[in-house]
């Protein structure tokens, strides 16, 4: 076992049976030692959240979400509402979106903005992974498209980088995940399914796909990246746990 997860294991124990000898708020000021604290910290449940983000991501930081073979895929998956109704939406989609843009900026050494043909222009990475749905629903798909580890190595992301932001086209949907979910090798910039281009509906053109976390997290109809080392002003939205690690 090499010192790291030693290391690791060592303060995720102390993490649990402080929480259990004295009380969670305890066990968050141990995690904030660590700079392990999620941005949804405050408020009743914050010193839980705290402890199940320090613990997961000391134990299953390099962690891999589980892949299935082509014959588990789901024949009837559930797209789960309707494309945006605008009209700019139906022009983009009327014309193959040729004319839709992914914007990466922010701690970025190269502020870029990308086509969809932009993007299949790099290394194409495929899994067969499960999107699971906080509400108790499930499919299993396969998806395509460019790791997200690439697009920002890309652009050149900053030492201070911390998270990455993702804007939606559809007003007011956003998400943001911590720069290890947006540096492992499963986390995509998805433009294809099951075999073919991404569905409007399935949130295509580009949706963000993120497998080790709950479908909320998945956010559809990708424009913007922004790379930040703070979540004011973008931080957690609505009744959900800004980490929804599974």
């Amino acid at each position: 076992m090499s010192n790291n997860l030693s290391r690791r294991k060592l303060i995720a124990t102390g993490l649990a049976a402080t929480a259990g000898a004295s009380g969670l708020a305890v066990a968050a000021r141990i995690a904030d030692q660590y700079g392990l604290v999620p941005p949804d910290y405050g408020g009743l449940y914050g010193p839980g959240a705290t402890l199940t983000y320090a613990a997961q991501r000391l134990l299953t930081r390099h962690s891999m979400a589980r892949e299935f073979s082509r014959s588990q895929i789901s024949t009837s998956p559930r797209a789960n509402g309707a494309p945006p109704k605008s009209e700019s939406f139906k022009r983009l989609e009327a014309g193959g979106f040729a004319d839709w843009r992914l914007v990466v900026d922010g701690l970025v050494a190269r502020p870029t903005t990308f086509s969809v043909a932009d993007l299949k222009k790099f290394p194409p990475s495929s899994q067969i992974t499960q999107l699971i749905c906080e509400e108790g629903w499930s499919y299993i798909g396969e998806w395509t498209g460019v790791p997200l580890f690439q697009v920002l190595n890309n652009v050149g992301i900053l030492p201070q980088a911390r998270y990455v932001v993702y804007l939606s086209f559809q007003p007011g949907w956003r998400n943001s995940i911590d720069m290890a979910d947006a540096l492992h090798p499963q986390t995509l910039v998805t433009y294809g399914m099951n075999g073919t281009d991404l569905p409007a509906r399935f949130g295509g053109p580009l949706r963000v796909r993120v497998p080790r976390q709950l479908g909320y997290k998945n956010v559809k109809y990708a424009t913007r990246l922004m790379v930040t080392d703070s979540l004011q002003g973008f931080g957690p939205k609505g009744q959900y746990s800004w980490y929804a690690g599974i």
